[in-house]
This record gives structure tokens, C-alpha cells and sequence, in this order.
């Protein structure tokens, strides 16, 4: 479950992170939001079928993107997705802005700049702080066999930790 950009807010979202449209921040940020809560029902019914989701970025990602943008405060940027799904586990891939520079296309899309990613990693900092959220930070520079395998176990792990516990809501 990345953004979805085949509903028409995710077209919108789309044509805004390419730079063919532009749209206010609030905006924006509230977009992708709706985007998340597109998913829901389809989040709850796999989960409560047992199925494990893994999701591509999520609702951390977009408080971090947006408060970074300086005239945003962290809860404000939160209450759009208060009530989503809670998070099992969130992992972290930290990669330098540097490292982030060198992979493909990076810089074609909106925030794809160095002094704003390090704005962006500050946010990402002060979301670990909320201990009742299950963070982990993986090193992605290292080889993609190594990062999988890491990635693998802890996963697996959280898996067997949380197998009978029930769904709760983000940040209530």
C-alpha cells in the first residue's frame, strides 16, 4: 500500500510530486491523508483476515514531509490520520542525504533536495520519540541481500510478538 496514485486524489498527488500542478500545503497534506484513508476497509478487512500488510511510507511519512516544511506543528500535521490503523512496526531505513543522491532519479520529484531531506530526518527524529510506537532504524547502505535479511527477521519477529493482539488506532 504506497500512495496510491490511481484514484483521482492519488492523480492529484501524482501531478503535484512531479511539479505539474501546484497546490497549497494544507492542501496537499490533507490530500495524502485521504489517500491513506482510501485504504482502510481494504487495511481492516486483510487484517482481520490475518493477513500482514506492509505499507510504503504511511502516515509518519507525511507528517515528517509536511511539518518540515517550517510553518507546520507536529500535531497539526497528526490529526488528519488520528484513528488509521495502527502500525505494528515501523522501520526506519536511514541512508545520508549523500548515499539518497547517488540512487536513481532522485531530485525528479518535489522534496527531493538535500537541505529540505535533512528538515525532513529532524521530524522523522522527533516521531521516534513517541514510545508507544514500535520504531526500528535499519542501515539501507548496506548490500540489498543484507538489507532484506535484517529486514526479514525483524519483521518476522514483530509478527510472532503481535500474532493475537488486537488492531488499535494511531495516535489515540
Amino acid at each position: 500500500f504506497p500512495t496510491d496514485r490511481t484514484t483521482e486524489i492519488g492523480q492529484l498527488i501524482s501531478s503535484y510530486l512531479v511539479r505539474e500542478k501546484d497546490l497549497e500545503d494544507h492542501t496537499i497534506h490533507l490530500l495524502f491523508s485521504a489517500n491513506r484513508w482510501e485504504h482502510v476497509p481494504l487495511m481492516k478487512e486483510k487484517l482481520h483476515q490475518g493477513i500482514t500488510i506492509v505499507v510504503d511510507r504511511y502516515a509518519f511519512s507525511g507528517v515528517a514531509f509536511t511539518s518540515a516544511k517550517g510553518n507546520f506543528c507536529l500535531d497539526w500535521c497528526k490529526q488528519p490520520d488520528v484513528g488509521l490503523p495502527k502500525p505494528d512496526l515501523i522501520l526506519f531505513l536511514q541512508l545520508s542525504p549523500e548515499e539518497a543522491a547517488e540512487r536513481g532519479n532522485y531530485g525528479h520529484e518535489r522534496y527531493e533536495s538535500s537541505s529540505f531531506q535533512e528538515k525532513v530526518l529532524k521530524s522523522f527524529h522527533c516521531l521516534m520519540e513517541d514510545k508507544t510506537l514500535n520504531w526500528k532504524t535499519v542501515d539501507a547502505s548496506q548490500s540489498i541481500e543484507d538489507l532484506h535479511r535484517e529486514i526479514k527477521s525483524i519483521a518476522e519477529k514483530t509478527m510472532e510478538e503481535v500474532q493475537n493482539k488486537p488492531l488499535e488506532e494511531l495516535w489515540k
